[in-house]
């Protein structure tokens, strides 16, 4: 058996973060392997390739870079960070409302159901993994979390779990500081993280619907990649009146896709 040495402790302390907001859970949450069911849905995607011409690498990248601004930052992402700040806070009722928004504004039954099935299976993976984590959520027993606010759910319990070494204790202040930061570092990565995984899912959508190379899928999220940072900021700052989901051209191509003749996708 390898033991670990002095050395070796002080460097993994040195290099890792210990304010609990390492990125080890995230990356887990952001996992394509993750047992959610996102695969399975294109968002619209698969319907605008045959309805509204997106069936190149560019027009590809430009309608998920439009969608990903205009739709997933002042909708889901929104959520995802008001989320957070909720159960930073452990205001339970502000989870329950901005859970209902998300109900309330799916506009097609593909969209309500993809966010309800994946919301319950992120839900049920939680509840199997960190059992004690689920049960101190003080949320009614037969509460069906969507899946922006379940995401950022998951992301609280697993970051609440200390991945990282424990810090020196602090004087009052400097914790108090280090654990504003902490909190704001949190939300914008976990926001960024739900946003990388949506990019991910969708380039990979792309390759299969229109279809393109991989490479092409490659490039295609290296555009949205850099483009993560501004929809991140946006939807962490964005007030609840100017949340929206307002998207009436990828509500009609998501009903449209209800009856497409053949796919490959859920919705």
């Amino acid at each position: 058996m390898v033991s670990m040495g002095i050395r070796t402790i002080t460097l993994i302390r040195m290099i890792t973060p210990t304010d609990n907001s390492s990125l080890l859970h995230l990356l887990w949450l952001a996992s394509p392997a993750l047992p959610v069911g996102g695969f399975s849905y294109s968002e619209g995607l698969e319907a605008a390739t045959e309805w509204a011409d997106v069936n190149t690498e560019a027009s590809a990248a430009e309608w998920l870079s439009d969608q990903l601004i205009f739709s997933l930052a002042r909708g889901d992402l929104s959520i995802v960070a008001a989320s957070a700040k909720a159960l930073a806070s452990t205001d339970w009722q502000r989870l329950l409302d901005l859970n209902d928004w998300v109900l309330q504004t799916r506009e097609t039954s593909e969209f309500r159901l993809q966010s309800l099935q994946m919301g319950r299976s992120l839900m049920d993976w939680l509840r199997n993994l960190l059992p004690n984590a689920a049960r101190q959520l003080d949320l009614p027993a037969d509460w069906v979390a969507t899946y922006p606010v379940a995401f950022a759910i998951a992301a609280h319990a697993l970051q609440s779990q200390g991945l990282a070494p424990s810090a020196p204790p602090a004087s009052p202040d400097r914790a108090q500081r280090l654990h504003q930061t902490s909190d704001e570092t949190a939300v914008y990565n976990t926001v960024s993280a739900y946003a990388f995984a949506w990019c991910e899912n969708m380039g990979q959508t792309a390759v299969k619907s229109i279809p393109l190379g991989q490479s092409a899928g490659q490039r295609i999220l290296l555009r949205l990649a850099r483009e993560i940072p501004e929809a991140a900021a946006l939807a962490i700052a964005l007030p609840d009146a100017e949340r929206q989901a307002f998207t009436p051209r990828l509500a009609i191509l998501s009903a449209q896709h209800e009856h497409q003749y053949s796919r490959l996708f859920r919705s």
